[in-house]
């Protein structure tokens, strides 16, 4: 507690200060104090729904907006969060139903409030309806370097990579330290085969601001491979000291072994199946039900749930990860990469997942994994 009563303000900003640093549990802290004191504040009420969704404490987060709406019900941040929260939890027509209450009161070019609307319909897949919420926001404001990136982001999540990267680049023209629109224009210009365009859109992320370990492993690979840079080239040094960290921080054994007991506590397994090392026990089980899945380059990989899972891990180059660790790591990486949800807690789930938001298809056709049929005739 602070040594004097700070004002109902005072602890909003404190707590709004906490989460744009990312510490979500002290800015949960202080809003519980604010709240012990003004338990009748509508703004630290928002600002406890929000601190609880970023910690992913849906059915909380409903509570706090419930109890801001209740307080103030044009309160339009606590429209927006609770739109957010009934997207998560799959009520969507109710969801949908607060944005638009929103956007008709007038809010369509509040940058804050909109970005949010964009992102929450983003990351449900609703990307027809994000394309429109970021179009007229970057109409409304064109210096918005956000969300003309995010026009971009979610053409290409609709198939438009052609339009995506000439929104990515009207977007780095406004604002050139636009990191994460760069590295995601990158990455479209590597799948698209501009080797030398993606090298120079990497490379101009200082090492320091990148969080995406396939950024920094493409631009190494494209420095010895375009450029004929050697590996222990001075010039790579930093890049592969990056590397280094980031692989570090995503294999951190103490995260991996928390995320295990988490798992274990709460009486799931964390990938929903017995030990790979006991693969006689779910062999049988697993290929009872077949499923192929067709990869963006075109690979074809077939196989029970955690078999398809197995593979790609293999295409990854993550072999000697486990399997839950393995979910987890690609689950981050579209997050962070596509800013879509992919759940990471069993092979199924992480499957239909991962597809549901575009990584791959399914194909229909059934499989036969001991070949062809025999002719009948």
């Amino acid at each position: 507690m602070p040594d004097r009563f700070w004002s109902s303000e005072e602890y909003d900003e404190r707590a709004h200060n906490l989460y744009n640093e990312g510490d979500f549990d002290g800015a949960l802290e202080a809003l519980k104090e604010g709240l012990a004191l003004y338990p009748n504040d509508v703004d630290l009420c928002v600002g406890l729904g929000y601190a609880r969704l970023a910690r992913e404490e849906f059915a909380w987060a409903r509570l706090a907006f419930e109890r801001a709406l209740v307080l103030d019900r044009g309160h339009e941040d606590a429209m927006v969060g609770m739109g957010e929260v009934l997207l998560r939890l799959g009520r969507r027509d109710e969801g949908l139903r607060l944005f638009g209450e929103v956007q008709e009161l007038g809010y369509q070019d509040d940058v804050e409030l909109m970005l949010t609307v964009g992102r929450s319909l983003y990351r449900e897949g609703l990307f027809g309806r994000a394309k429109d919420v970021f179009t007229r926001l970057a109409a409304a404001r064109p210096e918005c370097a956000e969300a003309v990136a995010s026009v971009g982001y979610t053409l290409h999540r609709m198939g438009d990579e052609v339009d995506a990267c000439r929104q990515l680049r009207r977007a780095l023209k406004q604002d050139p330290d636009l990191h994460e629109a760069r590295i995601y224009l990158g990455h479209l210009l590597y799948d698209r085969g501009d080797w030398e365009g993606a090298m120079r859109e990497f490379e101009r992320v200082p090492p320091m601001e990148h969080w995406d370990s396939l950024a920094v492993w493409r631009l190494l690979e494209l420095k010895r491979t375009v450029q004929g840079v050697v590996e222990d080239h001075p010039t790579l040094g930093r890049w592969n000291e990056r590397l280094a960290e980031l692989e570090a921080y995503e294999n951190d054994p103490v995260e991996e072994l928390l995320a295990e007991v988490e798992a274990r506590v709460s009486g799931v397994h964390p990938w929903g199946a017995p030990d790979e090392s006991q693969l006689e026990l779910f062999e049988e089980g697993e290929e009872s039900e077949v499923i192929q899945i067709r990869l963006p380059g075109g690979q074809v990989l077939r196989g029970g749930w955690c078999g398809v899972v197995r593979q790609l891990r293999e295409e990854a180059g993550f072999s000697h990860d486990p399997m839950f660790v393995f979910m987890r790591r690609m689950a981050e990486r579209w997050h962070e990469q596509f800013g879509v949800e992919v759940p990471s807690t069993d092979p199924e789930g992480f499957l239909r997942g991962a597809e549901a938001v575009g990584l791959f298809r399914f194909l229909d056709e059934p499989v036969d994994l001991e070949g062809p049929p025999e002719s009948s005739g």
